[in-house]
């Protein structure tokens, strides 16, 4: 019987197939290698939704076989450490590029309706906060997409439905194919900024990317700019976000990630009532989740009875003999 860490419960669909499998399971509800490394040196397999693993972790692991992550960020996982010991990280790719994109569309409904704050005063008996006319139309407004993978495109196609007009800046893409789906193109971070009226981040977080959104950034956006983050916490300056929404240099932002997480209410960001966050949920619809946790599982049983599962985020680790010697 294999054994398989989680770092925390997976949706209820995931744990039956492991139950189905006869997986012996095990649930700390800590996803930090440091602190369950005693776990980890008898599985051979962890699903890490929330926490690290780490080169330390990885080498005093011999019998760990696969490492799954239920999404695609591999941030949390030191992949060049895995690959070198023959470990396949195990993604889940474009299973949930439609939840996150419908979520990037509601945050930006609610920082454009200024749902919260309305929701909060009405609450407390104040219908007066009606007349502080600070909703804003979307029809007409320009929205700047960082990052035109997956999401990116699924959130320009529905942006377009509403009325807007789109500009995306891809790095890895040129005007010609960004204008042939019918959006515009900027040739750099900074214009697709000044041009937003919203600005959505979808970027993976790599070294190139950590901290690009800063106050270099920040200061090219319009004062009535909205930022929007579904991507990672750590592309984003967080101090530079905060100066720029306490100074008033954006109007607002709304954000499905931090930093640090699970999130701290300490945080200063907290306290603006300019920002709004949700817990890292918007790949966590019922639909979403039950794929993701469907292929991560799948994953994880294939690379364990020794096959080239194809969806990992390092497949030059099958060519290496320290993925044989796993087997």
């Amino acid at each position: 019987m294999s054994t398989v860490v989680l770092s925390h419960a997976l949706y209820d669909p995931g744990m039956r197939l492991l139950e189905q499998n006869g997986i012996d399971v095990v649930i700390p509800n800590n996803g930090n290698s440091d602190d369950i490394l005693e776990d980890l040196q008898k599985a051979d397999g962890f699903i890490l939704r929330i926490g690290k693993i780490d080169r330390k972790a990885i080498e005093a692991c011999p019998d760990l076989k696969v490492i799954t992550r239920p999404g695609v960020g591999v941030d949390n996982v030191d992949v060049q450490a895995a690959t070198e010991h023959g470990i396949p990280v195990v993604i889940c790719p474009a299973a949930n590029s439609r939840s996150v994109a419908e979520h990037t569309i509601a945050l930006m409904f609610a920082a454009s309706k200024n749902l919260i704050e309305s929701d909060r005063e009405t609450r407390k008996g104040n219908f007066g906060i009606r007349n502080k006319y600070a909703a804003v139309e979307l029809k007409d407004k320009t929205l700047a997409v960082l990052g035109f993978g997956h999401i990116g495109r699924e959130v320009a196609s529905m942006a377009a439905a509403l009325g807007m007009k789109v500009v995306a800046y891809d790095p890895f893409l040129d005007k010609q194919k960004v204008e042939s789906m019918g959006y515009g193109h900027a040739g750099s971070l900074e214009e697709a900024v000044s041009a937003g009226d919203f600005v959505t981040l979808h970027m993976p977080s790599l070294p190139e990317t950590k901290g690009m959104i800063n106050k270099s950034v920040f200061s090219q956006a319009k004062e009535t700019a909205y930022f929007i983050n579904c991507a990672r916490g750590d592309i984003v300056n967080e101090q530079d976000l905060y100066d720029a929404l306490a100074s008033g240099s954006i109007a607002g932002a709304a954000v499905d990630v931090l930093s640090l997480e699970p999130m701290e209410a300490s945080s200063p960001l907290m306290r603006l009532d300019n920002f709004i966050v949700t817990p890292h949920m918007a790949g966590q619809t019922r639909e979403a989740t039950t794929t993701i946790v469907t292929m991560a599982v799948e994953g994880t049983l294939a690379v364990l009875k020794g096959e080239k599962w194809p969806h990992v985020c390092n497949p030059e680790v099958y060519g290496r003999q320290a993925w044989k010697d796993r087997q």
